[in-house]
C-alpha cells in the first residue's frame, strides 16, 4: 500500500480541478490550516476521486515582519523544489483556489502520529529520507522544522522512500540565512550521493521556472548559494550560532 491512494499526477489535478470542502481547523496552528476533502465527480458512470489534504488559504495568514505576505506560495515552492531533486519527502502540494480563496492543497498523510523526528532518528527508521529532508531544509532555509515536522505514513513498509515526510514549510526560502531546526544529528558527516548528485545538478542548472515564479531574485539566488556553500563542505553542517538555530516548541 503507498502512501496515497492516488498517483502524484492524480492527486495536483485533483486539487487544482476538484471541489474542496472543509472539514475542520487544524489545532495548534498559527495560521488557518484547514482540513479539507477535495472531491471531483467524472460523470454518472463513473465514480469520482476524492482526497483529504491540508488547505492553507493566504487570506488566513498572519502578517510577520520577516516575510511577505504568501507563505502558501512557499509550501508550494519546497514541495516543488523537493521534486526536482527525486526526493519524496514533501506531501504532494499545489495552488488552488478554495473557499477563502487561493492557497496551497497538500495531500494528507494518514501517518503514526506517535512518531516524530526525534523518535525516528532513534529508532532508525529511513534515515537517508531524514538526511534528505535535512539537506533540503539547509538549501531552502527553513526557519521552523520541529520534530512533529516529520511525518511517518502509516503503510506496509514503513521508512522506506516516499513514506517519510515534512510538513509546514512556509516559513522558507528567506534570502537571509536563518535556519531554525532540530536536525543536528548529522553534524559532520559526509553528503551521502544520493543528496550530493541531485544538488549539484540544483547548481549547474539553476532552480526550474515553476519555483523562480514563486521566489524573488534575491530568494532564488540564496538557494544556489547555500546549496554551493553546502556542496563544498561535503558534509552536514554545525549550528554557527553555539545553539540558538532551534526552533519552539521542539515538537
Amino acid at each position: 500500500m503507498a502512501a496515497f491512494s492516488l498517483s502524484t499526477e492524480e492527486l495536483l489535478d485533483l486539487f487544482q480541478t476538484g471541489d474542496i470542502d472543509v472539514e475542520g481547523r487544524m489545532p495548534y496552528s498559527s495560521n488557518a490550516t484547514l482540513l479539507v476533502t477535495v472531491r471531483d465527480e467524472l460523470g454518472d458512470d463513473v465514480e469520482g476521486r476524492s482526497h483529504r489534504a491540508i488547505y492553507k488559504p493566504g487570506r488566513g495568514e498572519r502578517p510577520l515582519w520577516d516575510f511577505p505576505s504568501g507563505l502558501y506560495k512557499r509550501e508550494v515552492a519546497m514541495y516543488r523544489l523537493a521534486d526536482y531533486l527525486g526526493w519524496q519527502v514533501v506531501p504532494p502540494t499545489t495552488i488552488a483556489e478554495g473557499p477563502f480563496g487561493e492557497g496551497s492543497v497538500q495531500a494528507f498523510v494518514d501517518a503514526d502520529f506517535e512518531q516524530h523526528y526525534f523518535t525516528l532518528h532513534e529508532e532508525g527508521i529511513g534515515e537517508l529520507e531524514l538526511k534528505k529532508l535535512c539537506a533540503l531544509d539547509i538549501v531552502a532555509n527553513n526557519t521552523d522544522r520541529k520534530s512533529g515536522h516529520c511525518l511517518l505514513a502509516e503503510c506496509e513498509d514503513p521508512g522506506s522512500p516516499g513514506t517519510i515526510f515534512g510538513i509546514d514549510h512556509g516559513l522558507s526560502f528567506h534570502a537571509q540565512f536563518k535556519l531554525r531546526t532540530v536536525m543536528w544529528d548529522y553534524i559532520g558527516e559526509p553528503l551521502p550521493k544520493e543528496i550530493s548528485e541531485p544538488l549539484a545538478r540544483l547548481v549547474d542548472e539553476g532552480l526550474p521556472a515553476d519555483i523562480t515564479c514563486l521566489l524573488d531574485g534575491f530568494e532564488i539566488d540564496a538557494v544556489r548559494a547555500r546549496t554551493r556553500a553546502l556542496l563544498e563542505a561535503g558534509v552536514f553542517p554545525d549550528d554557527d550560532t553555539g545553539g540558538r538555530r532551534w526552533p519552539w516548541p521542539l515538537v
